[in-house]
């Protein structure tokens, strides 16, 4: 039953709201179905209300508790606590800092790695029908989600691949990460996932007063490490004694016309890391993106270019195309004949960019947004696209502008099924389907997975 506030005296003033009644604690043995995309499964309680329940696996008989929402809620979300008839697919979680009200940084912890695979397959499978109305044979994609090389490994070990950790401190200077959909820090003594270069540096064995976050980066290329320290409002940068010889710089929270930006000084040390692939080295400065995966830019530039076929003398876009890695790419291969428009919102990202690219002469690199900059190029023709949008995705607008364009393949990189679902449904309004999909599992242990679609017009995909 629903709690209503009391009524005021004065006839004029207006009722109070209604407050709602809480449903956190409450628990229901269910029945689990479907996985749903976000690292949980789809419940029903016996009076029809769905549960996104967690730590659980499609067609476990679960005691599922309520950990948000209210009651009559749309819907609850919650934890399977017991776990009554588990799947064949269920083993014990390898991370003792895992489970129910503990890390939100892996949602699969408990399921077998090749079960994992198969629950991304399952979501990218039901994004693809249900906000594109494609199926797995219209997008040429055989239904799996690759491992990466070198990551297959018997259940109950976790591969160590994560090359960039960010940790939560918490009140007692301990080194952690946030419960899921929660600000509360829950201290680990060791993140399994996180990269053996990441770990060397030993940030969980230390405390660290007056600390907000840590962002801690193994370069995969190199053996730059670097340490980013995010102090508490107010605080100083604390003494920084690591068990290597490490960069370490300081970033600080200012607030500009647009929200919250973070500017990142140095302290002592080079202020970026030097990352390989492709067979070249790259520059990524302080905070910049890189794939967090020690091998997934060697991947997706490989799935990329064997995907367009860059003939020389081609023209190419790099739209999203960060410090540069698919601009140098296509460069290479498109040749002196050809010639790259990379374009990139973030200003330290260009920089980056234009100095990794500088022996290209035919790459240019400018800085702003997509649907903005590229309009103002003058650009209204090109052969190839690479399409590597922020998880959000690329867009009705930008989509559109592309089409127009007339290239004859575009690969795009997706981090987020939804939104390339929702994206080549734009793609197909505009005359583009794909001519085959991939899926990577460049986050083993989480519900995250990459994929590369490489589009034709229809005509010549049919």
């Amino acid at each position: 039953m629903s709690t209503a506030a009391s009524q005021g005296t004065n006839p004029a003033s207006p009722e109070p709201a209604t407050s709602a009644e809480s449903a956190v604690g409450q628990e229901f043995e269910v029945t689990v179905g479907p996985v749903a995309h976000g690292g949980h499964c789809v419940a029903r309680s016996e009076a029809g209300q769905v549960l996104f329940v967690r730590h659980t696996l499609p067609g476990e008989r679960v005691i599922a508790r309520v950990t948000e929402g209210d009651v009559g809620a749309r819907f609850l979300r919650a934890d399977a606590v017991t776990i009554l008839d588990p799947s064949k697919d269920r083993i014990e979680a390898p991370c003792p800092f895992s489970g129910p009200g503990r890390c939100g940084g892996c949602d699969w912890q408990h399921a077998k790695p090749g079960a994992q695979r198969r629950l991304k397959a399952d979501v990218l499978t039901e994004q693809l029908a249900r906000l594109a109305g494609l199926t797995p044979e219209d997008v040429s994609w055989d239904g799996t989600v690759e491992p990466v090389p070198g990551d297959k490994v018997p259940a109950g070990e976790v591969p160590a691949w994560r090359t960039r950790v960010q940790y939560a401190i918490d009140a007692e200077g301990r080194a952690g990460f946030r419960r899921h959909r929660s600000h509360e820090v829950e201290p680990v003594g060791h993140c399994l996932i996180a990269s053996e270069g990441v770990s060397e540096l030993g940030i969980e064995r230390r405390t660290w007063p007056q600390t907000a976050s840590i962002d801690a980066i193994a370069a995969s290329g190199s053996t730059d490490r670097q340490v980013i320290v995010t102090p508490t409002s107010g605080g100083r940068l604390p003494l920084v004694e690591l068990d290597r010889p490490v960069s370490v710089l300081r970033a600080e929270e200012q607030r500009g016309r647009g929200g919250e930006s973070r500017t990142v000084h140095r302290v002592h040390g080079r202020p970026f890391v030097r990352e390989r692939a492709d067979g070249r080295t790259w520059r990524v400065g302080a905070g910049g993106f890189w794939q967090v995966h020690a091998a997934a830019a060697d991947l997706l530039v490989d799935a990329v270019m064997r995907g367009l076929t860059p003939r020389k003398g081609e023209t190419a876009l790099d739209l999203y195309c960060g410090v540069g890695l698919f601009a140098g790419a296509l460069a290479d291969r498109v040749g002196e004949r050809g010639a790259v428009l990379g374009i990139e919102s973030s200003k330290r990202a260009v920089e980056d960019a234009r100095h990794n690219l500088a022996d290209f002469p035919r790459v240019r690199v400018e800085q702003g947004r997509v649907e903005r900059v590229l309009p103002r190029t003058g650009i209204t023709e090109a052969d190839i696209v690479v399409l590597d949008p922020p998880r959000s995705g690329a867009g009705r607008a930008t989509v559109e502008l592309l089409a127009s364009m007339g290239p004859r393949r575009i690969a795009y990189v997706a981090c987020d099924p939804a939104a390339l679902a929702r994206d080549l449904a734009y793609f197909a309004a505009s005359a583009y389907h794909p001519r085959f999909l991939r899926a990577f599992d460049l986050f083993p242990m989480t519900h995250h997975l990459e994929c590369v679609a490489i589009l034709e017009p229809a005509a010549k995909g049919s």
